[in-house]
C-alpha cells in the first residue's frame, strides 16, 4: 500500500518562488494575459499610459477608491483588488500588517 502525499501550493508557495503579489504586478499579470499593449490596457481602464506604467512598476499605489473603479473595469472582485492597494500602503510604510477583507 502507498500513500500520496498531497503537494500544497498556496500563496505562501507563492510568494516564496515569485515574490510578494502586489497590486501593480498583478494588474501586470492581468495585462499580459490579454496579451494587451500599456497603451490598449490603459484605454481600458480610463488612465493614461503613464499612470498604468506607475502602477505596475510599483511608483504609484492607488487609493481603495480608484482600486475599486479599476476591478469594476475589469469586472473582478473589488475586495480583492482594494486589499492588494491596501496592503501595499501599508508595506510601503513599513507596517508589518496583514489586511484582510471580509
Amino acid at each position: 500500500m502507498t500513500t500520496k502525499r498531497k503537494i500544497k501550493y498556496g500563496s505562501k508557495e507563492l510568494e516564496k518562488d515569485f515574490g510578494r503579489l502586489t497590486f501593480g504586478k498583478l494588474l501586470e499579470a492581468y495585462r499580459l494575459a490579454d496579451e494587451l499593449s500599456q497603451k490598449e490596457f490603459a484605454k481600458i481602464l480610463g488612465i493614461s499610459q503613464a499612470s498604468l506604467c506607475d502602477l505596475e512598476k510599483g511608483r504609484r499605489i492607488p487609493s481603495p477608491e480608484r482600486a475599486a473603479l479599476i476591478a469594476c473595469k475589469l469586472k473582478e472582485p473589488e475586495s480583492y483588488w482594494v486589499q492588494l492597494a491596501l496592503q501595499d500602503q501599508l508595506n510601503h510604510v513599513g507596517l508589518n500588517l496583514k489586511v484582510s477583507v471580509a
